[in-house]
């Protein structure tokens, strides 16, 4: 693969590792232009790129999460797959993990959750945590604090309650919602691995 349109985008003061300094560094504001971007950061730090490509109806680009050593020989070499995105509906993605948690003071979740046609709870619970799969149906979801968790998998995950707090990729939402959906969008990302 050529170099040609390939591009570096670190965040958070990363280091870019030496072999992939020779290719042009990038700011979110330039990955829509690109074919393909190594983005070398946190599950966070990718949503972010995908949820501006998303918006910019460019999933045409190429990602390559860099997150260590081992993934730096991807950026070049590896090919690219079509992968389910997965997105809430505010229209940001998620990459590792969404929660649906009570209250900031540690209060448990009440409502109810179903991914599809199968309830997750009803009730109260610890919390609910959500992960996009690398295949179909897109997403999976399972009450937290219960020993070993026990996957519901589907397309989309969507919550009813009187207040929860969303964490997206670790990052928590700026206050309370009443209703939460997540599901996959009808088309893919492009993942390098």
């Amino acid at each position: 693969m050529t170099t040609a349109g390939v591009v570096v985008l670190p965040f958070g003061g990363r280091r870019v590792a030496r072999s992939l300094r020779d290719l042009a560094t990038v700011t979110l504001d330039d990955v829509a232009c690109c074919r393909r971007v190594a983005v070398v950061g946190s599950d966070a730090d990718l949503a972010s790129v995908l949820t501006r490509l998303l918006r910019d109806d460019r999933l045409g680009v190429e990602v390559c999460h860099v997150r260590r050593p081992a993934d730096v020989r991807r950026v070049r070499t590896g090919v690219a797959t079509r992968t389910p995105l997965i997105r809430d509906e505010t229209g940001t993605v998620i990459v590792g993990a969404a929660e649906w948690t009570g209250s900031p003071a540690g209060e448990a979740l009440r409502g109810e959750a179903v991914v599809d046609d199968t309830v997750v709870f009803d009730g109260d619970v610890p919390g609910v945590r959500v992960e996009p799969m690398r295949t179909l149906p897109g997403l999976r979801a399972a009450v937290m604090g219960r020993g070993r968790l026990r996957w519901v998998t589907g397309r989309a995950a969507q919550l009813g309650t009187p207040g929860a707090m969303v964490v997206r990729d670790g990052v928590p939402g700026p206050r309370p919602v009443r209703r939460s959906t997540l599901y996959r969008h009808t088309e893919g990302w492009l993942q390098v691995g």
